[in-house]
């Protein structure tokens, strides 16, 4: 397929071109540094700059004084079922990225959620394709509608962490197709500016080398945009990636130059990546003359205002007995929140898409906000999770030499030179504010205990590191890596821990260093925690607190360090003693309500025994204020589920995320979520698209009109009612029924009044309605007598509609 580019703006691409020489070519085609492409003065090109995604914005550098807005996940997107919203979102993210002057941003995730144990659940929307395809096009065309670049990633088939570098998944023709690149394929529909390639390979290739690139991407798709490697993915000096990061890169030096040279690489390939590199400078405008779209004006407000309403609107109501929820303000006097993730909420999992929030509204604080001046607010931690030590915040630490909140940082050379010093707000840093070459990093504070007993105290970081309290050096060993993973290396590393007696109220002296070893990244962490409180004793505590409550509300959930790039989950059960807590607090308080803090799915054994069980997914930074807005009924939980649930890890029909011999079979094929759920002998504990309202419905028709023309689409109409006393939203789906196979093909949101009866029109396209042929190489549409089912989620389909159809 010949692709044609069109300069426009006074940048004429091939003119450009032209006046470069072959080195100067391939330069282009390597990063300049670890989150910026190369510059080339020559032809008014500036240095391209990326950034991280996709729940915020967070700039070429991890520095936790750089803060940002911080979205809900993409699981709490996908949940909302509402492309608009997340299409306003994409706009948020734009404005927040012209703001830092990024370009690019590395999002959105489509891989999707093959199992629930996939330690990156939280950053990809769903276990559907037709959902994860919509939702990924509403966010691209958001970001890009603000002259930022969206990233469409990790192509393909990255839906696994164990091994996820060198993995090689196994998947047949059809089940890829249809499946696992439908999303791709929706997303280059949508005009995404740029494809990541994934780190792993896919039937015997690694995808930085796979055929998969040119076909369907570039041909039968058209893509016309860029293809950026995964940091570190490209291996061969062939590789059609178009550029190569981070850089530069030593593929893309001289060994291609003398490629090209001896005839092994075409000119022309080379010239067609910097063809792709220069369309992708004009559409962000980092060629001269510049021509990007002006910059969307948002104001604080409005983005804290569209933060809210998104926590609300990915919510998901799982069970509401006796319609407790929305609880009614005036007839509280006394509420318990518990939980430790009640005052400490989890607004983002872990590793690169990592953000740094100005600040985050708990659950507590959010409740406190809305029955201020009517009711008390009590908690109580009642459950510990923390595996990991606690790096030093302003609130507990004091720069030595400044006394400023937080701690300085010392940057040495040979002979402990001191090459740069910076306070930093955060005793974990991950990288130099500026471009440095050190051979020691050293972090020291101040540290007032609250409390007299024996801290832990510790140091995070690979190579020698050594921990000094009070001048008592208590670590000084040498820490070998455990993985080459990239997460594990810049971002979360080993760590150290000891204890040392200190008294409340008087100063203890920290420092630790760690020694800089080539491929052992630059993070280290100055971390101290107070003595362990006895668990038995804070769990009564907790019970007895929501035992005096008129209502007790609960947050359970996870952490960063169970949900993470660079590793799976071993299990959907909550960490520490949650779900004995949950037990304990619905005993002594029958009206409580469990508010679940998670990127994915979760064991809920308690589900049947409290009033109501609410997912608020990772919230974003206006996660207390999102929550309360719901607790209290000034707006629906208008999420649906965009995963199915399993009451027992065991149950799920795909659990294999770790490989064997380097190969992941997806034996499965197309059977992941609800499509294997349906099969199953044992219920999910809930359905993909299970989510309660304030109201109820009723499913009363369903108009399918006979001998349609599939390859044109066409519409099915859906009659609900509302028959609750209370207006609300439903989201009304319908799956085509193939025996126990069903597949979503079409979804449309409603909005009634009490008693109000409603026809939803929902378009069903031509695409939802085809099969990839292994014989034919093509799309083969469904023609003949077919099944459509319809209604409020993938195992409540009371509505059936069968009708013939045709080319």
């Amino acid at each position: 397929m010949t692709t044609t580019y069109s300069a426009g703006a006074g940048t004429d691409i091939e003119g450009l071109l032209d006046r470069l020489t072959l080195e100067q070519k391939i330069r282009l085609l390597s990063g300049g540094g670890t989150f910026r492409g190369q510059a080339e003065p020559a032809i008014g090109l500036r240095a391209i700059v990326f950034s991280d995604g996709p729940v915020g914005v967070r700039g070429e550098r991890w520095d936790e004084r750089d803060t940002a807005l911080t979205l809900p996940s993409p699981t709490a997107m996908a949940a909302t079922w509402d492309p608009e919203l997340v299409t306003g979102l994409g706009r948020l993210l734009a404005a927040e990225a012209r703001r830092k002057g990024v370009d690019v941003l590395l999002a959105p995730n489509l891989n999707l959620h093959r199992s629930p144990l996939g330690g990156r659940h939280f950053e990809c929307f769903s276990e559907d394709p037709l959902l994860t395809a919509r939702i990924g096009a509403a966010y691209i065309t958001g970001v890009q509608s603000g002259g930022v670049a969206a990233t469409a990633k990790h192509y393909v088939a990255n839906e696994s962490e164990t091994e996820r570098l060198t993995l090689d998944a196994r998947i047949d023709e059809r089940t890829l197709r249809e499946v696992y690149l439908l999303p791709f394929e929706e997303a280059v529909r949508a005009g995404t500016w740029v494809v990541m390639s994934a780190y792993n390979g896919v039937n015997g290739t690694s995808m930085s080398d796979s055929p998969l690139l040119a076909e369907p991407l570039r041909g039968e798709w058209g893509f016309d945009g860029l293809v950026v490697s995964d940091w570190g993915a490209v291996r061969t000096v062939g590789s059609p990636v178009d550029l190569a990061m981070p850089g530069p890169h030593e593929l893309r030096g001289e060994p291609l130059v003398d490629a090209v040279r001896r005839g092994d690489v075409p000119e022309s390939e080379i010239d067609g990546k910097v063809r792709r590199i220069l369309l992708l400078a004009r559409r962000v405008g980092a060629l001269e003359p510049t021509a990007s779209v002006p910059p969307p004006r948002i104001t604080p407000d409005e983005s804290r205002g569209r933060l809210r309403r998104a926590a609300a609107a990915g919510s998901v109501l799982l069970r509401n007995s006796g319609s407790l929820l929305p609880f009614d303000p005036s007839a509280l006097t006394r509420v318990a929140v518990i939980g430790p993730n009640a005052v400490d909420a989890r607004v983002q999992g872990g590793g690169s898409a990592g953000v740094f929030p100005a600040a985050v509204v708990s659950p507590v604080d959010g409740i406190r906000s809305a029955l201020a001046g009517r009711a008390d607010v009590v908690h109580r931690a009642g459950a510990f999770l923390h595996t990991r030590p606690t790096p030093l915040t302003p609130a507990d630490s004091r720069n030595p030499i400044t006394g400023e909140p937080g701690v300085q940082v010392r940057y040495l050379g040979a002979d402990d030179e001191v090459l740069h010093v910076e306070h930093r707000l955060s005793g974990r840093v991950l990288e130099p504010s500026v471009e440095l070459t050190a051979t020691t990093v050293e972090v020291s504070a101040l540290m007032r205990p609250s409390s007299t007993g024996d801290w832990r105290f510790a140091i995070v970081g690979l190579g020698a590191v050594s921990l000094e309290v009070d001048g008592h050096r208590l670590v000084d060993e040498h820490v070998v890596p455990e993985s080459d993973d990239p997460t594990y290396v810049h971002v979360a590393p080993s760590f150290r821990e000891v204890t040392w007696p200190v008294e409340a109220g008087r100063d203890v002296l920290l420092r630790a260093r760690r020694r800089m070893e080539p491929d052992q990244g630059l993070a280290v962490a100055l971390a101290a925690d107070p003595p362990r409180v006895d668990e038995n004793a804070e769990l009564a505590a907790a019970v007895e607190l929501a035992r005096g409550a008129d209502v007790a509300v609960v947050v359970v959930g996870t952490t960063d360090e169970i949900e993470s790039e660079g590793f799976d989950r071993g299990s959907l059960e909550l960490p520490g003693r949650q779900d004995e807590l949950v037990r304990a607090v619905a005993a002594a308080n029958p009206r409580t309500v469990v508010v679940v803090n998670a990127g994915g799915p979760v064991e809920l054994p308690w589900r049947e025994e409290v009033a109501a069980v609410l997912v608020t997914w990772f919230p974003g930074q206006e996660a207390g204020d999102g929550l309360a807005d719901v607790l209290f009924g000034l707006v629906e939980p208008g999420g649906r589920l965009p995963t199915t649930w399993a009451a027992r890890t065991p149950d799920a029909p795909v659990l294999d995320t770790k490989p064997i011999g380097g190969v992941l079979e997806y034996t499965e094929g197309s059977r992941i979520g609800y499509r294997a759920w349906a099969g199953s002998p044992v219920p999910p504990a809930y359905w993909f698209g299970h989510g309660l309202g304030y109201t109820t419905w009723s499913y009363e028709g369903f108009s399918a009109r006979d001998n349609v023309a599939v390859e044109e689409g066409f519409d099915v109409r859906v009659r609900v009612r509302n028959t609750g006393s209370r207006t609300g939203r439903d989201v009304v789906q319908v799956y085509q029924a193939d025996g126990e196979d069903r597949r979503l093909v079409g979804y449309a949101a409603v909005v009634a009044a009490p008693g109000e009866a409603v026809w939803v029109r929902v378009p069903i396209e031509p695409r939802a309605l085809r099969r990839w042929s292994p014989v034919e190489g093509r799309w083969v549409p469904e023609t003949g007598a077919i099944t459509l089912m319809a209604g409020p989620s993938s195992g409540d389909l009371p509505l059936v509609a069968r009708l013939n159809t045709s080319v």
